[in-house]
């Protein structure tokens, strides 16, 4: 596998970057649910180091569940057709549900999920999102804690992946595609 070094373009976002702002969303999250008990709905694979780093800042109890879904085929942008590969376990009717995903860019993965919970009848359901790419928008969707908005570059680190790598990386950065060499 080839070294990230070898095709990171520039670090975005810096780990110390990361770490401030999720702390502050866990602040806002904690004031705005106070006596809300929120559910935490995360979208996996990608939002998961988001998912546990930003449940440590929140100060009200909260509940997590999981959900997998695709819409990247074997491209590397969205088809635009969205399949859920793996389902909630709990039920959120009636629950404030806290919808947390890494990135949001075409917003047709992320409108079709608010679509499939909104038909489960939570009490309230908003979205988390730790970056926005609002110059890919297609679809418009509500955010209502953003960490950071970013260009319209590929990014990886920090949950998101190069072909199912360096998600473990504590940063975030853009891909020098000239030089990236999938195996």
């Amino acid at each position: 596998m080839q070294d990230y070094r070898d095709f990171l373009d520039e670090i975005l976002i810096t780990e110390e970057q990361l770490q401030k702002r999720i702390a502050e969303l866990g602040e806002e999250i904690s004031q705005d649910y106070q006596n809300e008990d929120p559910h935490l709905i995360c979208i996996l694979r990608g939002g998961i180091l988001f998912l546990t780093d930003l449940m440590r800042h929140i100060r009200v109890p909260n509940t997590i569940d999981f959900m997998a879904v695709s819409s990247y085929g074997v491209e590397r942008q969205s088809t635009g057709q969205v399949r859920i590969t793996l389902d909630l376990k709990d039920d959120i009717q009636d629950r404030n549900v806290l919808l947390v995903e890494d990135i949001i860019d075409s917003g047709y993965t992320i409108a079709s999920v608010l679509s499939f919970l909104n038909m489960r009848h939570p009490k309230s359901l908003k979205v988390c999102a730790l970056l926005d790419k609002p110059d890919r928008r297609e679809v418009e969707v509500p955010i209502h804690y953003l960490g950071f908005s970013i260009p319209n570059k590929f990014v990886f680190g920090y949950g998101l992946d190069m072909d199912e790598y360096y998600r473990n990386l504590p940063f975030i950065a853009t891909v020098d595609l000239d030089r990236y060499k999938p195996d």
